[in-house]
């Protein structure tokens, strides 16, 4: 499908169809790369989306327990641990 380049403001833009956002589930944000000069436009993501299934799936195999790190010479000489 072929889309004009139009004028809004000092910028330029594309409109989309409602078909094809309805289609890529784009709503709001979109996130835009550039690879071999071609625009690819992407549904925006969460970064944390799925922490909390994560973090009671570790609490009930009793895996979000703390981590001990090993205390070497200079940790018990040279550090001050308040």
């Amino acid at each position: 499908m072929k889309v004009s380049i139009i004028q809004i403001g000092n910028s330029q833009g594309l409109r989309i169809p409602k078909p094809i956002l309805e289609q890529c589930g784009f709503n709001g944000e979109v996130e835009l790369e550039v690879h071999n000069s071609e625009l690819i436009i992407k549904r925006a993501t969460c970064p944390r989306q799925n922490w909390g299934k994560a973090f009671q799936a570790m609490s009930q195999n009793g895996d979000d327990q703390p981590i001990e790190f090993a205390q070497n010479q200079w940790d018990r000489e040279e550090w001050e641990w308040k």
